[in-house]
């Protein structure tokens, strides 16, 4: 399909739902076929067609170019023809196109510069010097969008020379153009300050070249803009003041506009400056310190206004820490409480109308922590950096408004507003630092928290209240002094706090439920290791009213699929709820299951909110886990649930149904006979389509390995074995995925029989080897050696489930590698094992290796040469005797686990969510050896009997005869 209409009606079939997956499919059959990208491409620049197609076309190109660009190892996908097509129309062609098409081709090459700029697409820079214009306005910002796209990757990187030699040529002939074209602009919109089609177009190029400012800047300050720190930042000044009415329309709310805009990513740069560069910027801090008091005096409280507003006072934030003489004196004080703080934290009428309206949008803006700039999120730590420096004079002055807006209240309910202003403050000025995860850690000890709480919070968890906010500022007030409050005066306020899930207004109910996970979540502050609250703190009872009254408030907004799944709070402590309870629920649990099941199946017709999804799911595996006594009923119950999402090929859910069901045969009893589903599922599991998503591999790993443990007799032929090998040998030669070949095979020798495996022992050596010789990295070394040393260990170890085949040990290692080549185990010892074991840092990969290493050493003394085992001697001497040999910690594991379900990087898409509570622990062969001590003892007992001991002693430094001694040997 290389022509641009059958493309095209490819494309325009992609946007009806009822031929949408046939094109989708027709499109990824094609896809890699020489003359499709760059023919798509083509539809995207023909005018000519609709904008809708050629939307749909820029979306795919781009989905394209992040899939299917170059693989793991560098190599390009694509035809080498199509590759050269693209890199050289694309910047042209997207300097044609419409805003709307040019976000994502922009994304494209930024996708695609990524792997070849500046090596392999060494004339993209010339191409876009060549293209800018000093008059052209229109085609310059298509070229400052390409421009941008590839520079603002420099933002979020470490810094390293390889990095620093990009930046370096870029400015080498970037910067000069940049900056005469940036003042041009300045020029011209002073020239054009009445022609407003002008102005919209230049303001255009001003936004674009003020963000390239940022990442030509983003590393470090390049002597070219430090010569010129003047002419750049003197224009920058200019338009943090620049007015016009033209580009300004007073009456718009929402909308915000270009100027506005052009001040946001000013403020963004001069903090910037003001965060790294503070020696060059020299009297020019207070200039810009002046301009942005200005700026915060003069900008309107509408919600337009607000990221900039946010912007400018994270600069002032900044500089409150850096200069913090600056805002020291009382009067200083004074003025910015009432001049900055307080119109910014005052709820607007459009706050209100927002909390009536999209509630969970307001409940995100108002969480501490979230990613959208709030006027009271920045007001905030604003304030807390002014406090950082002169906490007395702060406090103090704070407190005057505190007392005089609750005595506002006091003397007229009404003016609830007035409350909830004294209440916001007064949590910023009693916390310090920020909330976390774990809430806030220490505070102020000018006032007290808890004699607050009591005096005027606690009555409005009780009783009527004359608006639904302070309801939520009353449980916003435990969630975020959580950690101040003990144990009892928590369990006093849960019945208080758990009775709001009968409230109907939408923010209070999901604050209640954001804050009852929260407390449940606590650690006990005597023993970190512990969770504060168990099974026997909470009723079976109330952890029953809570769920039911969580699942009903859940559904009752839920009457699409999208509107169930907004609210992820509710989930979230619905899991937390379970998790607390344990096995405490097992006379509910499947009630319990049933309800997560049909949320499952509800919200599978469109999944629309990752949290939501992940949550659930963790919900039904706290139900298995804590029941895995009735598995054999559970699993009946979920099979149809999970086995539906595979025949449905709901791609955001697979990965969480199969690794519920590898769980579910993990735990299955192993007197039981495989259930027929899951023997149907081995050939599908192998087969190449399913293996595309990413996402999707580290599940189909766990699943397939479940079902061998359970019945490694399926795969005693060499027809059923051939495939599984072939998964093995596909994980290996990623560097992505080739950890979870080794887990991967670890599974295969553990389980199925030697002889079986004996005629393919050979090719699995060489696949390996393959490997270490085309394309190993550090990682991948690593886990070779770590592999190698788990299957010495094996004779020593205690668990049963280990020592299936008898023969897995040093000398099965050794024999691997010799059938392959004599004398190759020599070799690869030698390039590869004892480099390597200074060089890991897990600790039970360490264990690991002492245990399999010391192993190899003793039980093969007449296989090695005398010179290697004594190099492989002062190795494991050295890591034995070492300080990063430490000993291991019991840790809780539901309390371990309740860390890593904090973690909200959660998303759908190619990346893997691994579900926390059914997760795998690694294979400990040496469990009883679990601390320093042992460690060394199991050295020196083994050590002890060689009879070779005192040849490789002789050779000895001083520093390792000395190591012996401090071993007793």
């Amino acid at each position: 399909m290389s022509d641009i209409q059958s493309v095209a009606q490819v494309l325009e079939q992609s946007l009806l739902p009822a031929t949408a997956k046939q094109a989708e499919l027709t499109l990824r059959n094609v896809e890699l076929q020489q003359g499709f990208p760059s023919t798509l491409l083509h539809v995207i620049a023909t005018d000519s067609l609709s904008s809708s197609i050629r939307l749909a076309g820029s979306l795919y190109f781009k989905n394209l170019i992040k899939r299917k660009w170059i693989d793991e190892t560098g190599s390009y996908k694509l035809h080498l023809e199509d590759v050269k097509v693209i890199k050289a129309e694309i910047v042209g062609l997207m300097i044609q196109l419409p805003d709307s098409l040019q976000v994502q081709i922009g994304e494209s090459i930024s996708l695609i510069a990524e792997s070849e700029f500046p090596e392999l697409w060494p004339e993209l820079l010339d191409e876009l010097v060549n293209k800018l214009s000093l008059d052209n306005m229109e085609s310059n910002k298509g070229v400052l969008k390409v421009a941008h796209s590839i520079f603002k990757r420099w933002r979020p990187l470490f810094r390293s020379d390889e990095l620093f030699t990009e930046i370096a040529l870029v400015l080498s002939k970037f910067a000069e153009p940049f900056l005469e074209l940036f003042k041009r602009v300045d020029d011209l919109i002073d020239q054009n300050s009445n022609d407003k089609n002008a102005l919209s177009v230049l303001f255009d190029n001003l936004l674009l070249l003020v963000k390239i400012y940022f990442d030509l800047n983003c590393q470090d300050i390049p002597e070219f803009f430090e010569d010129h720190m003047q002419e750049g930042l003197g224009i920058i000044h200019k338009y943090l003041k620049y007015s016009n009415p033209l580009l300004e329309d007073p009456s718009e709310e929402e909308e915000t506009d270009i100027v506005t805009l052009v001040k946001t990513s000013s403020c963004e740069l001069i903090q910037l400056y003001i965060t790294r560069y503070q020696e060059e910027l020299g009297t020019l801090v207070q200039t810009l310190v002046e301009t942005v008091w200005g700026l915060l005096d003069n900008v309107g409280l509408q919600p337009k206004y607000d990221i900039l507003v946010s912007k400018a006072l994270q600069f002032l934030t900044v500089v409150a820490s850096s200069f913090p003489t600056m805002f020291n004196s009382r009067e200083a004080l004074e003025q910015i409480t009432q001049k900055i703080l307080l119109p910014n934290v005052t709820l607007r009428e459009t706050d209100e109308e927002l909390f009536e309206d999209d509630p969970i949008e307001f409940t995100r803006r108002d969480l501490e922590g979230s990613d959208s700039d709030t006027r009271r999120r920045a007001t905030t730590d604003f304030l807390r950096a002014l406090k950082e420096e002169n906490e007395q004079v702060v406090t103090n002055v704070v407190m005057g408004y505190i007392t005089h807006y609750m005595a506002q209240y006091q003397q007229d309910s009404s003016n609830w507003k007035a409350k909830d202003l004294a209440i916001y403050l007064f949590s910023s000025i009693a916390s310090k630092g920020s909330i976390t995860n774990a809430g806030i850690t220490s505070t102020n000890l000018l006032v007290d928290v808890v004699e607050f709480f009591s005096n005027y919070i606690a009555s409005d968890l009780v009783n009527q209240v004359s608006h639904p906010i302070l309801k939520v500022d009353a449980i916003k007030y435990i969630f975020t002094f959580r950690n101040q409050l003990t144990k009892q005066q928590l369990l006093e306020t849960f019945p208080l706090l758990s009775a709001h899930f009968q409230d109907d207004n939408y923010v209070v109910y999901t604050y209640t439920a954001i804050t009852t996970e929260k407390i449940l979540s606590l650690r006990n502050p005597t023993n970190h290791a512990e969770l504060l609250f168990s099974k026997k703190d909470i009723p079976a009872q109330v952890s029953q009213d809570l769920l039911m009254n969580l699942f009903r408030l859940m559904f009752k907004k839920g009457d699409t699929p999208e509107k169930l799944a907004e609210n992820e709070f509710l989930m979230k402590c619905i899991m937390r709820i379970i998790l607390t309870s344990e096995d405490s629920l097992s006379d509910f649990n499947v009630q319990l299951l049933q309800q997560l099941i049909k949320i499952v199946e509800l919200i599978g017709k469109n999944p629309s909110n990752p949290k939501f999804t992940h949550y659930t799911f963790e919900s039904i595996c706290v139900l298995i886990k804590f029941n895995a006594g009735s598995i054999v009923q559970i699993l009946d119950v979920l099979k149809p649930s999970m086995l539906s999402i595979l025949g449905l090929d709901i791609q955001e859910f697979i990965p969480y149904s199969f690794q519920i069901l590898a769980y579910c045969l993990e735990i299955y009893p192993k007197s039981s006979p495989l259930p027929q589903e899951f023997e149907q599922l081995i050939k599908p599991l192998c087969s190449p389509s399913i293996w595309e998503s990413k996402g999707n591999v580290p599940a189909i790993v766990r699943l397939l390995s479940a079902i061998i443990k359970f019945k490694p007799e399926l795969f005693i032929t060499a027809e059923s074995l051939t495939p599984i090998l072939g998964v093995f040998q596909k994980l290996i030669s990623s560097k992505l995925q080739d950890h979870l070949g080794f887990d991967f095979m670890e599974t295969i020798l553990l389980n199925i029989p030697l002889q079986v495996l004996q005629p393919f022992l050979k090719e699995i050596a060489m696949i390996m080897l393959t490997r270490l010789q085309t394309s190993k990295t550090e990682r991948y070394v690593k886990r070779f050696v770590v592999f190698l040393c788990f299957i010495c260990c094996l004779p020593a170890s205690s668990d049963a489930s280990l020592k299936k085949n008898v023969e897995l040990n040093s000398s099965f290692v050794i024999q691997l590698f010799e059938n392959v080549q004599p004398g190759l185990f020599v070799q690869v010892l030698t390039n590869f094992i004892i480099p390597t074991t200074s060089k890991l840092n897990n600790l039970l990969d360490k264990k690991i290796l002492v245990v399999g290493l010391t192993s190899l050493l003793t039980e093969n003394q007449t296989s090695l040469p005398q010179d290697k085992m004594s190099a492989l001697f002062v190795s494991l001497l050295h890591v034995i005797t070492s300080d990063s040999i430490k000993d291991y910690k019991n840790f809780n594991e539901n309390a371990e686990i309740l860390l890593e379900l904090d973690n909200d990087d959660i998303g759908f898409g190619n990346s893997f969510n691994k579900l926390n509570i059914i997760q795998l622990k690694p294979l400990d062969p040496a469990k009883e050896i679990n601390s320093k001590s042992l460690i060394m003892e199991y050295f020196r007992s083994k050590v002890s009997a060689m009879t070779g001991l005192q040849n490789i002693a002789y050779g000895l430094s001083e520093e390792d005869r000395a190591a012996l001694k401090e071993l007793r040997l």
